[in-house]
């Protein structure tokens, strides 16, 4: 029997959901769950490491799980969703994945919106297994996935972006500096492979517009390429974008100006390591530090999307 867990206001359109976080709480902050061992505060290193676990796994689950608790509860009126990435709980076994479907569930009942950044894609059944594994089953709002396969390995997460109010970003350009090897490659049409994949997503939002007229199929567009950001925010008018890269991959709030629409809102903007580990740049307790540097980046970022 499987476990389905209902989203909350899952019957509202995700985008219309995730706009309306971004006006409430006045932030596009989203912060990134990547889950480092090595780089726990030396505080919460201390206890656990002294504790008895019977594994490595053990001790590194049960100091991942009270980090990022205190994170998810200090932060709840800052950040409008958080993105556990898959990899660091995966990399602990079934206990990691525990872990990962305990801290969705406390994410949505503090009010965050939940994106899987699973970065998945395949086709057929499995498709559809990733879909109901992550958007059904844990129950995150959105996930992230890889367009390689094409429409028919997207389509189990379309499906539920039309008709249950799921949501899926979808890999367009991203924010590593060798994404140019394959997205910056030329086509035949004379576009890129990035501008035709932003087509396609433009494509594959129609069945699943809001409200606010905006598309609950959203691209992951990265904050380290501003020009390109840009030129993708004028050609998706109707998609909500995901701007990986701030903060410790070197992306600033004033970089990002052209990813938010005329009203300033339409993207939300993601930072992992900025956040988690800002007790090295900033000292202090880990958790004010996080804070600060969630607040600060809030800030910067109202200011620069409302011009």
């Amino acid at each position: 029997m499987w476990r389905v867990h209902k989203s909350r206001g899952a019957e509202v359109n995700f985008a219309d959901r995730l706009l309306s976080a971004v006006e409430e709480k006045q932030s596009h902050v989203v912060v990134g769950l990547d889950p480092d061992y090595a780089s726990m505060p030396p505080s919460l290193r201390a206890a656990h490491d002294a504790a008895d676990y019977p594994d490595e796994v053990g001790r590194a689950c049960a100091c991942f799980r009270e980090f990022l608790i205190g994170l998810l509860e200090g932060l709840a009126d800052v950040a409008v969703a958080v993105k556990p990435q898959l990899a660091f709980f995966e990399a602990l076994g079934y206990r990691g994945f525990r872990l990962y479907e305990d801290v969705v569930g406390h994410a949505a009942s503090l009010g965050y919106l939940v994106i899987a950044d699973a970065k998945r894609g395949d086709i057929g059944n499995t498709a559809e297994a990733y879909a109901r594994a992550h958007l059904d089953v844990v129950g995150a709002d959105a996930i992230t996935v890889n367009p390689y396969f094409g429409t028919d390995g997207l389509e189990p997460f379309l499906r539920r972006a039309r008709e249950e109010s799921k949501g899926l970003f979808v890999l367009v350009k991203t924010s590593n500096l060798s994404s140019a090897e394959i997205q910056d490659l030329s086509l035949e049409t004379g576009q890129t492979v990035y501008q035709r994949v932003g087509d396609l997503v433009n494509g594959w939002g129609a069945g699943a517009v809001g409200e606010r007229l905006y598309s609950s199929v959203g691209a992951v567009v990265g904050g380290t390429h501003p020009r390109q950001a840009a030129e993708l925010r004028l050609a998706l008018p109707a998609t909500p974008l995901l701007i990986p890269g701030y903060g410790a991959q070197g992306a600033k709030a004033a970089d990002l100006a052209g990813v938010f629409d005329s009203s300033g809102s339409g993207a939300v903007v993601n930072s992992a390591r900025a956040i988690l580990y800002a007790y090295k740049n900033r000292g202090g307790q880990w958790l004010d530090a996080a804070r600060a540097e969630a607040e600060e980046m809030r800030a910067a970022l109202w200011q620069v999307a409302r011009g």
